[in-house]
């Protein structure tokens, strides 16, 4: 049966044949156990005299028999990161090794660690609040430098802080209403409506303005979940390929070469995106290609973007008038392919000297301005019509820079504020504004004192869901679960 107060251990490293595997160890026996496996070079030093954040090296022994020679950090508690003495061996690398020292170890009298248990200690002991500790998670799985940055912002208080400032406000007010309400004689609640509401207001703006970042947040954080559509043979393999840097997708010119969708993901200038290339939409009989073509269309309901592919080489098709009457109501870029055939780019976009001999004829010129006019005529204000060469990877700036300007407003390079990346955080903090609009409609509505409390000690509890000071056990356990073994 576990128990929250056995000493646990865990590898702490990815298990696989490396310079170096760390085998970390957490609770009140940590020095005892240390003491059985673990033999100083000092050997007149005895190993529960070792001093904390001291690093010793010595061998791991199986009584007389030498397993491996290692290094040994001590952080007794309260300064460590569980606020328990903690012990890390430092042996090398091999998986062997490593699970050689860990039996050792947990022979010696530790239990193993459940997923997320150390950094579960470290919230239980009050090191850290909940907030932080998903942060943690959210650090290692980190895809990009925009996402390593906002972990470490919450990781640091940075979300805590403010949910912990408007906490205090809030049980200010509650305590000052409900002691008026004991002692009327002594305490006036008169006007205090008038100055509650300015209050209200601001702390609703506050939860409200942490809510407004949780969808740049969910795109920093998880990626764009990017859908690449258009008929077949439009372009949209080699534009994957073009993005990817490298050819991931089978590139033809067999129209249906893509039978089903491709996933792949790439991160460029801090933004990542999670492609989804799709089977050229169109009505086919070959059993395959239309299982892929629903497939297409599945991915469309559920994409965050959708890059729809046009051919300029060729005018629209009904299969491209299908396709953009399906994503009409859909975020979306316009992507105007083979634009190198009809000099269909901008001077700074002009095609390098790979594509200089190309000789652009009437035709494909036609067909181009058609194409884009058309496009163009079609989309929304808001919607980008860009033109690219996916084979000569051409227009591939100027994408980036849109999608950038459509995902993030324009912030993403400047905008050092903090993102809400999590779903509970997002709940928490809109059922926390929800009551503070309450509040507000209580005063203009002139309603007694004590419902302000009811629907403030709401606000105040939902926030406390965030750093862990309202939540079940439950709820805890599951979260942590979450997490790696070893962190």
């Amino acid at each position: 049966m576990i128990n929250e107060f056995d000493t646990i251990a865990a590898i702490a490293t990815a298990v696989s044949n490396a310079g170096i595997g760390i085998i970390r160890i957490s609770g009140d026996d940590a020095m005892r156990i240390l003491g059985e496996v673990f033999e100083p070079y000092n050997k007149k030093k005895e190993v529960s005299s070792l001093e904390s954040h001291h690093v010793y090296y010595g061998n791991i022994k199986d009584g007389d028999l030498v397993v491996d020679e290692c290094i040994v950090v001590i952080m007794k508690g309260p300064h460590s990161y569980t606020r328990e003495d903690v012990v890390e061996i430092d042996c090398h690398g091999g998986v062997s090794v490593v699970y050689r020292v860990l039996n050792l170890v947990i022979r010696a009298g530790a239990r193993p660690a459940q997923p997320g248990e150390f950094t579960k200690r470290a919230f239980l002991n009050g090191r850290i609040d909940l907030s932080q500790a998903e942060a943690v998670m959210d650090l290692i799985e980190s895809r990009n430098e925009l996402a390593r940055r906002n972990s470490v912002a919450q990781l640091k208080g940075g979300l805590s802080d403010q949910i912990k400032n408007i906490r205090e406000e809030v049980l200010y007010q509650v305590a000052y209403i409900e002691s008026a309400l004991d002692d009327p004689e002594h305490i006036s609640l008169e006007g205090y409506g008038q100055t509650l509401y300015p209050k209200a207001e601001e702390w609703a703006l506050k939860t409200k303005k942490m809510i407004d970042t949780f969808e740049d947040g969910r795109y920093i954080a998880e990626g764009i979940r990017t859908c690449i559509v258009g008929k077949p043979n439009a372009g949209k393999s080699s534009f994957l390929n073009a993005l990817l840097g490298e050819e991931r997708a089978i590139v033809t010119e067999i129209a249906g070469t893509t039978r089903d969708t491709l996933e792949e993901s790439v991160t460029i200038d801090g933004i990542t995106l999670n492609i989804i290339d799709t089977a050229g939409i169109r009505d086919t009989k070959d059993t395959v290609e239309r299982i892929g073509v629903e497939k297409a269309r599945r991915e469309m309901e559920n994409a965050d973007i959708i890059l729809f592919v046009a051919d300029t080489s060729s005018p629209l098709t009904k299969e491209d008038y299908d396709i953009l009457e399906q994503i009409r109501d859909k975020k979306k870029m316009f992507l105007l392919n083979k634009s190198d055939l009809s000099a269909g780019f901008g001077e700074s976009d002009a095609p390098d000297t790979q594509c200089a001999d190309l000789k652009v004829n009437e035709e494909d010129k036609n067909n181009s301005e058609t194409v884009a006019g058309e496009i163009r005529a079609y989309a929304g204000e808001d919607e980008p019509v860009i033109a690219i060469s996916a084979k000569y990877h051409q227009g591939m700036d100027t994408f980036i820079a849109e999608l950038k300007k459509m995902m993030f407003h324009g912030r993403i390079d400047a905008n050092q504020e903090m993102y809400i990346t999590n779903a509970r955080h997002k709940n928490a903090l809109q059922e926390a504004y929800a009551g503070f609009q309450c509040v507000k409609e209580s005063i203009e509505n002139g309603m007694p004192e004590d419902f302000f409390t009811i629907d403030l000690m709401n606000a105040y509890e939902k926030l406390g869901l965030i750093t862990g000071e309202a939540v079940e056990e439950d709820l805890v356990n599951e979260i942590f679960s979450r997490f790696c073994t070893g962190k």
